[in-house]
């Protein structure tokens, strides 16, 4: 099952091992269940650590545990862990063997202290780049306390299942049965949601915390580059980060990022947070600013008040906060969101396999969103709402080659319907005004983004579009507070470009404070 690759790498994780850990298989007699045992044998095979059985007895089939040898240390895989689910299978072998989770210690401790009956079910596919976070989330969970239960299960293997539940995007978390969150969520998200309490305590522990010289909103290219240039020059620098990556962690495939000839997101990601972490850099994780209050006098601080309650000083500030997909906007889509109206084809399109769908947007997002579906459904209409597709011509070459795309010209959505449970239609209207039907299982939403800076309104100068008005010093209209990558007015929303514009944005903020008056700074260290 493993490629020699793949048992080279496994064989080295597999020296991490700290305890016995047993693999038990519940298995059929289908191709799948030849596939999970052919997996599990070739781990066990790697590790005198390691051992396997098939004398499951779980409902689901194909499926395995993962157990600690006389212990209750536990995670458990439904289907098959490989893709972007294969760095999962790894993390939960060495955590259940006892090598401990990275995350926080007060995170632990809350995640220890949880009382309850918690049995967790999260429904993933092999493409998506978002399911690992929450899967991984959940089995160092349920490692830490042995009252919380997960079990991940690939979509993909259990189609019956899916088709019930009504799964249309993932990822998808159930507890104890009932619906209890979708999309990607982080370790403080998912304690946030069972402990009510968390989020007056995080907010507590910022009471205190000491103002930066540079306070850095976004943990996207941009931000993250921002933080290491002004962690680099000696600063004391805070890093607001609701999630690293940003953007980066919905992009697949990764080919324009120089000197790096092919990467995904989540690996981008990850190695931003890597590079971030090497700094002297308070990172400030799973928060989100709310308000942005800046001083009244010449070099004094600035405020970020967070949604937590917190609130954070700085004598310079950079807004990297991104970006966000653009919504339609149309009766519908709200109503259907995971249930038929999708955003991310690369994670959700696997389950419309063989089904008709609707792309709106004929960018180079929209056009290539199609494409890959197209290897997948049995069907793409593609909407643009222009008399001209607005993707590259390589790309327009590529699409209107396919014999299962149809694209159609001056196309405005004007609503997505359902018969309540999942979508069913869209209903478009065309030049004249004339209003037509199509009959669809899913709606992928491509048609542009909207910077993430509604909170900032009233505070600074934004553009008509709402990002944040910048000079060529990466200034926006306040002193003090610089702004960089896809939430400004720059132009050409590429990583590579938000991580010059932040290391730009870092410079001019350490030279706006090397400018300062000496008395100025005197003031304040008195």
């Amino acid at each position: 099952m493993l490629q020699d690759d793949l048992k080279t790498q496994m064989r080295a994780y597999m020296e991490y091992l700290r305890s016995d850990v047993v693999l038990e298989a519940t298995l059929g007699s289908d191709d799948r269940s030849v596939e999970v045992r052919g997996l599990l044998e070739d781990i066990a095979s790697l590790s005198d650590k390691v051992t396997f059985s098939d004398a499951g007895t779980a409902s689901r089939r194909p499926s395995f545990v993962i157990r600690r040898a006389g212990s209750v240390e536990q995670v458990t895989f439904a289907g098959l862990p490989m893709g972007h689910e294969f760095t999962s299978l790894v993390l939960g072998l060495l955590q259940v063997s006892g090598h401990p989770p990275k995350i926080e210690a007060d995170l632990v401790e809350q995640i220890k202290a949880l009382d309850g009956d918690f049995h967790f079910e999260t429904y993933f596919s092999q493409s998506c780049q978002n399911c690992p976070d929450v899967v991984q989330a959940l089995n160092a969970m349920s490692v830490l306390n042995p009252k919380i239960h997960h079990t991940a299960i690939d979509g993909a293997d259990f189609p019956e299942e899916v088709e019930r539940l009504g799964i249309r995007s993932v990822p998808q978390v159930y507890l104890n049965g009932e619906p209890f969150a979708s999309g990607r969520m982080e370790v403080a998200d998912i304690l946030a949601k069972l402990d009510a309490s968390s989020v007056e305590r995080a907010a507590a522990k910022l009471k205190d915390v000491a103002p930066f010289d540079v306070l850095v909103l976004g943990a996207g290219p941009a931000g993250a580059s921002a933080a290491i240039y002004a962690a680099r020059k000696g600063l004391r620098t805070g890093l607001v980060a609701d999630r690293f990556g940003g953007q980066v962690m919905d992009t697949a495939g990764i080919e324009n990022f120089i000197s790096v000839k092919e990467t995904e997101g989540p690996q981008l990601a990850g190695a931003l947070e890597a590079h971030v972490r090497q700094y002297d850099v308070q990172i400030i994780a799973s928060q989100k600013a709310a308000k942005l209050v800046p001083t009244k006098q010449p070099g004094g601080l600035h405020e970020i008040v967070l949604e937590s309650g917190a609130t954070l000083r700085s004598k310079t500030i950079i807004l990297a906060t991104g970006a966000r997909w653009r919504q339609l906007g149309v009766p519908g889509e709200e109503e259907y969101r995971t249930k038929g109206v999708a955003y991310c084809p690369h994670c959700d399109g696997p389950f419309y396999k063989g089904r008709p769908v609707v792309v709106t947007g004929g960018g180079n997002s929209g056009v290539e969103a199609a494409i890959d579906l197209a290897n997948i459904v049995s069907h793409v209409t593609l909407l643009q709402r222009g008399a001209h597709l607005k993707a590259d011509k390589v790309l327009q070459d590529k699409l209107l080659s396919l014999p299962n795309v149809t694209v159609l010209m001056s196309a405005l959505t004007t609503k997505i319907e359902g018969d309540g449970k999942e979508v069913t239609g869209l209903t478009y209207s065309d030049a004249d005004g004339g209003l037509h039907h199509i009959k669809t299982d899913g709606v992928f939403v491509q048609i542009g983004l909207l910077p993430n800076t509604d909170w900032l309104k009233g505070s600074l100068d934004l553009s008509p579009y709402g990002e944040i008005v910048i000079n060529d010093h990466c200034a926006t209209s306040v002193p003090g507070i610089f702004a960089a990558g896809d939430a400004t007015t720059v132009p050409y929303k590429q990583i590579v470009i938000a991580m010059g514009e932040g290391a730009k944005a870092s410079l001019s903020a350490f030279d706006y404070l090397i400018r300062m008056p000496a008395v100025q700074k005197e003031v304040e260290l008195a």
